[in-house]
C-alpha cells in the first residue's frame, strides 16, 4: 500500500471520528440547554416519546422555534384585580361543585394566556406548547386541570390540579419590565367590566 493511500485513509478516519465527536457534543450541549430551559417538561417529553430522547428533543426544539420569540402582552388596566377576584370565586365554588370549579379554572387560564399574547385556548395543545417555552415550571398545573375536566378525575385529583394550576395563574398575572406590546386605549365601559369572555364563568351563568 502506497504512502499516499495510507495517508488518505488516515485523513478519512480522523475526519469521520471528528464528525462523530462533534455531533455527539452538539447533541449533548443541545440536550443540556433543553433540560435547563424546560426542566420537568423535558422529562415529560421523553416519557411521552417512550424514552426516545432524540424525538423528545426534536419536539422541544420545534416548540422553541415556534414560540421562543413570542412577546407577552400587558394586561389592560384593572384586569389583574378582576382575574384575582374571579380565581377566588373559583376556589369558593370548589366546595360545592368540584368539577365546575376545575372547569372554571381551565377556562380562566385559557383566556388569561390568550390575553397575554399566547395562542387561544381553542387550540389547547398549541397554547400549552407555547406556555411551556416561557413557563415550563408552571405549565403542568394547567395541563392537569384540563385533563381533569375532560377526563374522569376524582374530587381530590381535581383539587390538586386546581391548586397546582394557581402557579401558572400567578405567573401570567405578573407584569415584568421585559413584557412588550401595546394596547389600544380602552373605553370606560371596558375598564369597569370583567376581562372580555369571562362572563361565562360566573355563578349565574353556571346555573347555581
Amino acid at each position: 500500500m502506497s504512502t499516499v493511500v495510507i495517508a488518505a485513509s488516515i485523513i478519512v478516519t480522523v475526519t469521520v471520528v471528528a464528525a462523530v465527536l462533534f455531533t455527539g457534543r452538539g447533541r449533548a450541549s443541545g440536550g443540556h440547554r433543553l433540560k435547563r430551559r424546560f426542566g420537568p417538561e423535558y422529562a415529560r417529553a421523553v416519557a411521552r416519546h417512550d424514552g426516545n430522547i432524540k424525538e423528545a428533543e426534536r419536539e422541544l426544539d420545534e416548540r422553541v422555534q415556534r414560540h421562543g420569540a413570542l412577546k407577552k402582552q400587558p394586561l389592560p388596566p384593572g384586569a389583574r384585580e378582576q382575574y384575582v377576584v374571579l380565581w377566588a370565586r373559583i376556589q369558593e365554588w370548589f366546595v360545592d361543585s368540584p368539577w365546575e370549579a376545575a372547569a372554571g379554572a381551565d377556562v380562566v387560564l385559557a383566556r388569561l394566556a390568550k390575553e397575554r399574547g399566547f395562542p387561544g385556548g381553542e387550540e389547547f395543545e398549541e397554547q400549552l406548547a407555547a406556555l411551556s417555552v416561557h413557563h415550563a415550571g408552571q405549565v403542568h398545573g394547567y395541563r392537569r386541570v384540563h385533563m381533569a375536566v375532560h377526563g374522569r378525575a376524582g374530587t381530590e385529583e381535581m383539587r390538586e390540579a386546581v391548586v397546582e394550576a394557581r402557579d401558572l395563574f400567578d405567573e401570567l398575572l405578573t407584569q415584568r419590565p421585559d413584557d412588550s406590546g401595546r394596547r389600544q386605549p380602552q373605553s370606560s365601559e371596558d375598564r369597569h367590566h370583567a376581562p372580555r369572555g369571562l362572563a361565562g364563568v360566573t355563578r349565574r351563568d353556571r346555573g347555581t
